[in-house]
């Protein structure tokens, strides 16, 4: 035994430092673990890994899908929002071209019955003037007869001679009223 210490001591022993036998038993555990596990584990993991790949490559290609159908959708609504405002646009246009026709025509009708009445007073006008020269004729005729019968002392009953004179009495008046403001 006193050699071996000797041996020992000389070496010096290091803690750390694995003995050969059990780093090749440690190597040959490793890679039959490392076999097993490539054979059995590692094609059900890559397996899964390309199914979640494959999963998430669709998701993003529906995503992209769903939006380049938004923005299409977007645009139709945009366009027919635009026709919309467009056609919003040519009715008021139009109501207010209408409104201006209306008023227009309520005008000229307005005008025309206004002209209408004026003339229907304007011949009832007429007609009672014409109806009042009439009557004062005739009462004037009247009353010069008579008069001129008391100047002359004497009735005047012949009609076509009172009428001469009444008609000569009244053209005299006319004239006379002609000259005058």
């Amino acid at each position: 035994m006193g050699e071996l210490t000797t041996l020992l001591a000389a070496e010096e022993y290091n803690v750390l430092r694995i003995p050969l036998y059990e780093f090749i038993i440690a190597l040959v555990a490793f890679g039959i673990v490392l076999a097993v596990l490539a054979k059995v584990a590692l094609p059900n993991v890559k397996r899964i890994l390309d199914e979640r790949e494959e999963a998430i490559a669709g998701g993003i290609r529906k995503a992209e899908e769903a939006q380049a159908e938004s923005a299409k959708l977007k645009e139709e609504l945009q366009a027919e929002l635009d026709a919309a405002r467009q056609q919003a646009a040519e009715i008021r246009t139009q109501a207010q071209a209408d409104k201006a026709a209306i008023i227009e025509e309520a005008r000229v009708q307005a005008q025309a019955a206004a002209k209408q009445v004026t003339d229907q007073a304007q011949a009832a006008i007429e007609a009672d003037r014409a109806k009042a020269m009439t009557d004062l004729k005739s009462s004037v005729g009247t009353m010069a007869v008579d008069l001129a019968g008391k100047i002359v002392g004497e009735s005047l009953t012949d009609d076509q001679a009172s009428q001469r004179v009444v008609d000569r009495f009244i053209a005299s008046l006319e004239d006379s009223t002609a000259g005058q403001p």
